[in-house]
């Protein structure tokens, strides 16, 4: 098993190298050049790289009410890699015009230099919904706080990343030493197991897995991300050349987005049909569970915390500038 101490150092030299590798690649073979490509039509062609698990939902219903249709776009969604943070590469070399990720997934990229923009947010998290993702441990543990997680293991589904500075930084708050803290990746359908078997003190777990471990008698504490309103759970991000060289295209891309999210919020129906379809989740899980809440704001007060802190725990290894994190029309609030 692995534990959240890895060098980080090795880490940004080959992302800093991967970065100028793939730039001068699509300098060679014309890059974003062929993002420009129209349709017979005239309707700009979009490749967007979605993630495997959820969140993707508005640019389906952009599909499905025709938004990007009438922003004259002919857009292709397609499943992106697993870990969402390896969307970067597509995107830089041409071969998808945006992708998403979530907060950290782009961050360790923007803070290796690659030149990518957040361009719209797509998910928050909100006190509006009641949480879908959280620490558990066993009814009868002592856990009762982020802060007794000092010289205890928790199981989280990949090291490093999101889940990781959620309970480090909730520990922090709490008045405990995240340092203290040994975490394990563990496939995501083992958590419940792990935690019930006591080979962790604790797990974090979320979606449909989240609410299974509670049913199992798993005991939960805090609010998981809602204890953290603003964070940026999904967000679509862009390369900086493509976006300098297509910005009309690109905001009437965003745009087409922020309508869908519109609809989204408002009409619940259609986000579980587009789960039933695209997802693997139990259709009867869907049904009972209310959807969650899309908003397109990046908070730019709660993104420069989840900055500072992530380098404070040694999660990235320089803080980038907000110049190097959002594109200059992208929807940003500060709170």
């Amino acid at each position: 098993m692995h534990t959240s101490r890895i060098p980080r150092r090795r880490t940004l030299g080959l992302l800093t190298a991967l970065a100028a590798t793939l730039s001068l690649t699509a300098t060679a073979c014309g890059g974003d050049s062929a993002a420009g490509t129209r349709t017979a039509d005239g309707k700009a062609k979009i490749t967007v790289l979605r993630s495997n698990g959820a969140i993707f939902e508005p640019l389906y219903i952009a599909e499905q009410q025709g938004y990007f249709k009438d922003a004259g776009l002919d857009v292709t969604i397609k499943a992106g890699a697993q870990d969402t943070s390896q969307n970067a590469p597509s995107v830089l070399n041409g071969e998808a015009q945006f992708a998403m990720t979530d907060s950290s997934g782009f961050l360790k990229g923007a803070a290796s230099g690659m030149g990518i923009r957040i361009v719209t947010g797509l998910q928050s998290a909100t006190t509006k919904t009641d949480p879908t993702d959280g620490l558990l441990v066993k009814k009868d543990s002592k856990i009762t706080s982020f802060k007794d997680l000092e010289g205890r293991t928790v199981g989280i589904s990949a090291l490093g990343g999101t889940i990781q500075f959620i309970c480090e930084y909730l520990t922090q708050q709490a008045g405990g030493d995240p340092s203290k803290i040994k975490f394990v990746a563990l496939p995501t359908t083992s958590l419940t197991d792990a935690a019930k078997s006591g080979k962790t003190d604790a797990v974090f777990s979320f979606g449909p897995f989240y609410f299974a471990a509670k049913d199992s008698g798993l005991r939960s504490i805090g609010n998981g991300m809602n204890d953290l309103p603003g964070m940026v759970q999904g967000l679509l991000f862009a390369s900086q050349k493509y976006l300098s060289a297509n910005g009309d295209t690109a905001k009437k891309f965003i745009d087409a987005v922020a309508k869908a999210i519109t609809y989204a919020d408002a009409h619940p129906a259609a986000v579980k049909a587009i789960d039933k379809k695209y997802t693997q989740v139990d259709a009867s899980f869907i049904d009972a569970h209310d959807i969650s809440y899309y908003d397109k704001n990046l908070n730019r007060t709660m993104m420069r915390t989840v900055i500072t802190k992530m380098h404070e725990f040694g999660l990235l290894d320089t803080e980038p500038k907000d110049a190097d994190v959002y594109w200059d029309q992208a929807p940003v609030v500060t709170s």
